[in-house]
């Protein structure tokens, strides 16, 4: 296995270990991860700093809010219910419309007000928290998928995954919902990862699971050439956020909705590796790029800029053309 390992290496691939050991532990002091572990404290931070994010409808803490959960929540027909402190799309419960016949979630059931309000109870137990705590019910707005991402999603919203690492944006990837993922966009679950060019903002290679795929299996579309509407502004929002988060090793996940455009979906602490295959490409060597420059600039553009200067591949033509998307 010594001839793997070696191989991996030359490539830029990395471990777990490696991530923890050279960046996580380094960069994330523990006593900010609340500000990101705390989905509304994040929300709260986000909006100081003139960050978009989905608006909020309400936080439920307590089970004898329940009672009332109906009348606060119904008026909104649409909405996303999950965890504050929820992790990997565990938890959350998306709701496309709510009529006299129930409650219609995004993966086409139908549940009555009282079985969400035990779904919202086992949130509030602690079911899918971090640590198995008790926690709080976040209710916010539904985002409405961007048109362009119609083809390649099946019954939920993709999501851009960016991975900043000292202020700077160094690897990227579209998260695709599929029938095996529940319509959630989280890898883990089932959903495709595509690797996005950084300078050009276009898909260049996608996997689900660990097999690299050219069409999503639901919908028969091509995974390649996707442009990412508002690309630039996209990179701009990741890098900003750097700049009033005290974490140097984050994943920021934006996505892109149909009315208000890229909005802030979560922060995390500590962002999954999946994203070298979804890019068939390792991501130490960025990370070392990145340490070799020492201080980021100051300018978020300029480290936009430079993102696309330094991790563009000039052997993919960009694709600007939305039709390349279907």
């Amino acid at each position: 296995m010594w001839w793997m390992r070696r191989r991996l290496h030359a490539r830029g691939v990395l471990g777990l270990n490696a991530r923890s050991a050279r960046y996580m532990l380094p960069h994330n002091d523990r006593c900010y991860y609340p500000l990101v572990d705390d989905k509304i404290l994040t929300k709260k931070i986000l909006l100081e700093h003139g960050m978009p994010v989905p608006p909020l409808y309400g936080v439920l803490r307590s089970t004898g809010e329940l009672r009332r959960m109906g009348e606060r929540l119904e008026v909104h027909r649409s909405l996303v219910i999950k965890p504050a402190r929820g992790s990997g799309g565990r938890g959350v419960l998306v709701i496309t419309d709510i009529q006299d016949s129930g409650w219609h979630t995004a993966s086409g059931s139908i549940l009555s007000r009282e079985e969400v309000r035990y779904y919202v109870a086992d949130i509030l137990a602690g079911l899918y928290s971090l640590a198995g705590a008790s926690d709080q019910a976040v209710a916010e707005y539904r985002v409405q998928c961007d048109p362009v991402f119609a083809p390649v999603s099946y019954r939920g919203v993709p999501d851009v995954r960016i991975i900043v690492y000292r202020k700077h944006p160094v690897m990227a990837m579209l998260r695709l919902p599929t029938r095996s993922s529940g319509g959630r966009a989280n890898l883990h679950q089932g959903a495709i990862g595509a690797g996005i060019h950084m300078a050009h903002g276009v898909t260049t290679h996608a996997v689900h699971g660990s097999t690299p795929v050219a069409v999503h299996p639901d919908t028969g579309q091509s995974l390649i050439g996707i442009a990412i509407p508002q690309w630039p502004r996209i990179l701009q929002v990741a890098a900003r956020i750097a700049e009033f988060i005290p974490l140097g090793y984050i994943g920021v996940d934006i996505v892109l909705d149909a009315v208000h455009g890229p909005m802030v979906l979560e922060l995390n602490a500590r962002p999954g590796l999946a994203i070298q295959m979804a890019n068939n490409e390792g991501l130490e060597h960025r990370l070392e790029k990145v340490d070799r420059v020492g201080q980021p600039h100051t300018d978020a553009d300029e480290r936009v800029r430079l993102a696309g200067e330094w991790f563009g591949n000039p052997l993919i033509e960009p694709c600007t053309s939305r039709a390349s998307a279907a």
